[in-house]
């Protein structure tokens, strides 16, 4: 079948235990931008936050699902280990180590894989995120930095870098990422974790570099994940169009994978499957984007709902806690 490559990261969605704090931290410490204030489409008792670059652009977002009563997570294999956020280049490292002394954030120093400068850090509760460097990217290009926030324009995150998997047994995973996906392994790095070193595989894409890379760590020997507060529920990779994701929908029928089908969410439309390590993928078109119901200027100030649950909107709001943003 004639498939366009995938065109990298489109989002990653984790969860969170308390979605006003959640705010502080992504927006105010990360300097991200509430893109989007909506709801988890298939259970609208919790929220779902999307924060990106100044516009929401596809392979900028950083998703949260609120589930109040999650408890910690308990770090294993078949999981979506790390998410790396883009700043402009290495000086800009140097900035966050900075802020991340100031607010107290749990950080690692300055180290290098891959060829590009990372700092590896955690949020208040325990999602594993990483900062990488631009510098020499030739890649997929960065969003547009959020110039209203509270980050320097030059130091701001600009987008999802590479996305860590830890699973079991990487002949699944592999086989999913370059014979399905099409992905092709590009080289593969070793990384000191705590008190051992593990070795990483990386997979790239379409126009490749930080932006459209999946590196992936066996870990026979650890647990399964149990999932919760600071954990990841699924990474989204980029479909150009509508026209491709039904390809893309055929195409996994004929392979006889698994799926959702084609899912709407209103802002792109998903196909969901899972590999044999239990990763849940999402194919997620580029559009039509955040803008169809929000006003540039005004993004994620109020809480939005796709048509289909505007009737809806009053048992909806009564059972969400006001969220503070200003």
């Amino acid at each position: 079948m004639d498939l366009k490559p995938i065109l990298g990261q489109h989002h990653v969605s984790a969860l969170t235990a308390n979605a006003q704090k959640n705010y502080h931290f992504y927006t105010e410490i990360l300097g991200l931008r509430l893109v989007k204030k909506t709801v988890n489409q298939d259970d609208t008792t919790m929220y779902h936050l999307f924060y990106a670059d100044e516009s929401g652009s596809p392979g900028t977002d950083l998703t949260f699902f609120e589930i109040k009563n999650a408890g910690r997570t308990y770090p294993g294999h078949s999981s979506i280990s790390e998410t790396a956020l883009r700043v402009p280049n290495d000086r800009a490292l140097f900035y966050w180590i900075d802020r991340f002394v100031q607010f107290g954030v749990k950080h690692d120093d300055i180290t290098e894989y891959a060829g590009r400068k990372v700092v590896a850090f955690e949020d208040h509760e325990g999602q594993r995120l990483s900062l990488v460097s631009d510098e020499n990217n030739r890649g997929v290009k960065g969003g547009e930095p959020w110039r209203q926030g509270p980050v320097p324009a030059e130091h701001a995150i600009i987008g999802l870098g590479p996305v860590a998997l830890t699973v079991k047994s990487i002949k699944e995973t592999a086989h999913i990422l370059t014979n399905v996906l099409q992905y092709k392994e590009s080289g593969k790095y070793t990384r000191v974790k705590g008190s051992s070193t593990t070795t990483y595989y990386v997979f790239s894409t379409g126009e490749g570099g930080t932006g459209a890379e999946i590196h992936v760590e066996e870990q026979p020997d650890m647990p399964k994940e149990r999932p919760g507060r600071g954990s990841v529920h699924h990474v989204a990779i980029r479909v150009e169009n509508m026209v491709e994701l039904s390809k893309w929908a055929e195409y996994l029928k004929q392979l006889r994978i698994g799926n959702s089908g084609i899912v709407e969410r209103y802002y792109f439309k998903s196909i969901y499957f899972r590999d044999e390590n239990r990763i849940l993928f999402e194919l997620a078109t580029d559009g039509p984007g955040f803008l169809q119901d929000e006003h540039l200027d005004t993004l994620g100030e109020k809480l939005a709902l796709p048509p289909y649950l505007e009737h809806k909107r009053a048992e909806i709001e009564a059972n969400l806690t006001p969220l503070k943003t200003s």
